[in-house]
C-alpha cells in the first residue's frame, strides 16, 4: 500500500460552529477570534476553514508561553 502525503486525511475544521467546538469556545467568542485573525483560518465559499493541527498548535504555544 502507497503511504504518502496523498493518503494522509485532511485534518480540516469547517465552519464557525466545529472551530468553536474544537477550541472549546462558544461561537461568539470563535467568531470574533476569525475576524480578527487571532486563529489560523480562512474564508473558503463564505465559510470559515482552519486545520486542527494549527488550531492545537496556537494554544500550544501560548501555554508554553511563546509568541502565537
Amino acid at each position: 500500500m502507497n503511504q504518502g502525503p496523498q493518503n494522509e486525511p485532511l485534518d480540516l475544521v469547517w465552519g464557525v460552529k466545529a472551530i468553536a467546538a474544537e477550541i472549546n469556545r462558544n461561537e461568539r467568542q470563535t467568531f470574533h477570534l476569525l475576524e480578527n485573525g487571532h486563529l489560523p483560518a480562512k474564508k473558503v465559499g463564505g465559510r470559515w476553514v482552519s486545520s486542527r493541527t494549527k488550531l492545537r498548535g496556537v494554544f500550544a504555544a501560548v501555554l508554553s508561553g511563546a509568541d502565537a
